[in-house]
């Protein structure tokens, strides 16, 4: 049976079975993966992930089901289910159906072009830029890891309301992790690279880039633990910051769970700290015209200049406030019941790029890599402490690798001490982005 069709079977029996109303949310995941170790194929996978959800309004109250098995027999088994869920709430959400935004936006994010390579190709490309990784300099001795994922996922969403939304998007992302040796010196870095574009891809650019990530950390010296002006590069930033999104959900704000509950129109960052909204930023892998509830995505700024704009909402959380969802329900996948979440959260570039920055410091530290962030933070307290990776400035200049390091700071004072962002905008697989940013001090403890 087509999607489509078993959609609309669903939803009519679905108000035959004394539903007021009803939404039925599809969602279906390819991914290929390869794996080189010394130009052979070390692994090889390709997985396929789908199924369907329902939701909708009995007795008062909002039910969910879902099921992987699309067929006639599932029709009655998500009914009862989600009749059977409806019945075990304690207390009706508030929230219906919704009917539809005015208007939404057509950005495309999937490639048709990326969609028709052949396997081979991109195993030939891996296999290219592994060999090129290997011959950049004496000093690779191996890679950990050369890895090539593709992705694509199709979503749709159908209600009783007569809203009908669907949507695909695809990418491509490498990961390399690169060893090095000098002399009993070891090292070990990673790059990532991402892209819609595969032509794009440059395979003599990738491999000098994932190899001197890696020779850069040869040659690490000790300094004095204390406090230093730090420039958090873009990639370490992105990551901070999506380790500590939960602070900006206004659920986490309504159960006391985030600081900044009540601060919106507020002063929360320094004025150089912009953190936008962007769901259709062409440097993204992730993306979309509409959220888990079937609202219109939209750019926004939900840090402007220091002041808090807004926090994060689904139509639930801004109903308790009364107010206006920002666009951001948000469902992991068919399985999962309606969260909140960012499409493409980024700290805005500003005027000078990172080497300015570099260069306007007497002495301080660039941080590269950022790794514990899960176990090593507290999204309610903003309090962290985790291990990194980075470098020696003085007098305006990169002087030396740092050995093993530990920063520690607080997310709320981090964001108040920003002095500016670089022109540099980076982004993860997961649509968090960020600038590299100067801040004026943190605490630094070196093994």
């Amino acid at each position: 049976m087509r999607i489509a069709e078993f959609q609309d079977k669903l939803l009519q029996q679905a108000i035959d079975a004394d539903f007021k109303e009803a939404e039925v949310y599809f969602e279906r995941k390819k991914s290929f993966a390869c794996k080189l170790y010394e130009g052979q194929i070390d692994s090889y996978e390709t997985s396929e992930d789908g199924g369907l959800s329902l939701r909708g309004l009995f007795n008062g109250k909002m039910g969910y089901s879902y099921t992987e098995k699309l067929d006639e027999d599932s029709i009655p088994f998500l009914i009862d289910s989600a009749k059977a869920n409806a019945d075990i709430l304690e207390e009706d959400e508030g929230i219906d159906i919704f009917e539809g935004s005015s208007e939404y936006a057509r950005h495309q994010f999937y490639s048709e072009e990326l969609a028709q390579i052949e396997f081979s190709d991109k195993i030939a490309l891996l296999q290219a830029i592994e060999d090129k990784i290997r011959s950049y300099d004496p000093r690779v001795v191996t890679l950990d890891y050369c890895l090539l994922q593709e992705f694509s996922t199709e979503r749709s969403l159908v209600n009783s309301k007569h809203l009908s939304l669907s949507q695909k998007e695809n990418g491509l992302v490498i990961f390399i992790s690169t060893v090095v040796k000098d002399g009993d010196e070891l090292k070990t870095a990673g790059y990532l690279k991402m892209t819609r574009d595969f032509y794009a891809l440059d395979v003599d650019e990738i491999a000098q880039e994932a190899a001197e990530e890696a020779l850069a950390n040869l040659g690490e010296k000790s300094i004095p633990s204390g406090k230093y002006p730090i420039i958090l590069r873009n990639d370490a930033t992105a990551s901070l910051l999506a380790t500590f999104m939960p602070i900006f959900s206004a659920e986490n704000a309504q159960k006391n769970q985030s600081l900044l509950k009540g601060k919106v129109g507020q002063k929360v960052a320094s004025d150089a700290f912009t953190l936008f909204n962007d769901p259709f930023h062409p440097c993204a892998l992730t993306g979309s015209n509409f959220d888990g509830e079937g609202v219109a995505t939209k750019q926004q700024a939900i840090i402007l200049n220091g002041i808090l704009q807004t926090l994060l909402h689904n139509r639930k959380t801004a109903k308790l406030e009364g107010g206006e969802t920002s666009g951001h329900a948000h469902k992991s996948s068919y399985k999962s019941t309606l969260t909140i979440a960012p499409q493409n959260l980024y700290v805005t570039p500003g005027k000078r790029t990172q080497l300015d920055l570099i260069a306007s410091i007497s002495e301080g530290l660039l941080i590269t890599d950022l790794s514990g962030l899960h176990s090593g933070t507290n999204t309610i307290s903003g309090d962290f402490s985790v291990a990194a990776t980075g470098f020696h400035i003085k007098d305006g200049k990169i002087v030396s690798p740092v050995k093993q390091m530990t920063i520690a700071g607080n997310f709320f004072d981090f964001m108040q001490n920003i002095e500016e962002t670089s022109t540099e905008l980076y982004f993860l697989p997961n649509g968090y982005g960020s600038s590299s940013l100067l801040v004026k001090e943190l605490s630094v403890t070196v093994e």
